[in-house]
C-alpha cells in the first residue's frame, strides 16, 4: 500500500467538492467527495469534515470522514449508528407513499414513486439500511395497512 500524499492547500475544485459533500440526494455523490476532500488538509476541508462526520444520515460517509480527520491528527469521536429512524419522520414517509399506490402496486413502483417524492429519504435509506431493508419495509407496512 502506498502512502497518500496529503496537500495543504485547496483543490481548484473545491466549490464543486464543497457542493457535492453535501448534496441529499446522492450518498455515493457524498461519499467520493469527502474521500476526494481527505487529499486536502485545510481548515475549509476539516470543517466540511466534521459537518459530514456529525450529521450525515449514512454511517458510510460518517465514518470515511472520521477516518480522514484521523489521519489530519483531530480529535475526533467515533460516529454512532442511528439504532431506530435514519430520517425522522420516514416511516410517515414510506406509509403515504405506500396509500398513494394501487392496492396491488409492486415494489419497483414504491421505489419510484419514493424517489419521486423524497429522494432524500430513499437515499438516506438505501445507502444506511439496503435495498432488502427498505422492501421488507415495504411488505411490513403492506401487512400493517391491511390489518387497520
Amino acid at each position: 500500500m502506498s502512502k497518500k500524499i496529503i496537500k495543504n492547500e485547496l483543490p481548484e475544485n473545491y466549490e464543486e467538492l464543497k457542493k457535492a459533500a453535501n448534496r441529499t440526494s446522492s450518498w455515493r455523490a457524498r461519499y467520493d467527495a469527502v474521500e476526494e476532500l481527505g487529499k486536502y488538509n485545510t481548515s475549509q476541508v476539516i470543517d466540511i469534515l466534521n459537518s459530514r462526520l456529525a450529521n450525515d444520515p449514512v454511517y458510510k460517509v460518517q465514518e470515511e470522514a472520521y477516518r480522514i480527520l484521523l489521519e489530519f491528527g483531530e480529535d475526533v469521536e467515533v460516529p454512532e449508528r442511528k439504532k431506530f429512524e435514519v430520517i425522522k419522520g420516514a416511516n410517515k414517509v414510506f406509509l403515504r407513499v405506500k396509500k398513494s399506490l394501487p392496492a396491488d402496486h409492486t415494489f419497483e413502483q414504491f421505489l419510484d414513486k419514493l424517489k419521486r417524492m423524497r429522494n432524500d429519504v430513499y437515499d438516506a435509506y438505501e445507502g444506511e439500511k439496503g435495498l432488502d431493508w427498505l422492501k421488507n419495509e415495504w411488505a411490513n407496512i403492506n401487512t400493517k395497512s391491511n390489518n387497520k
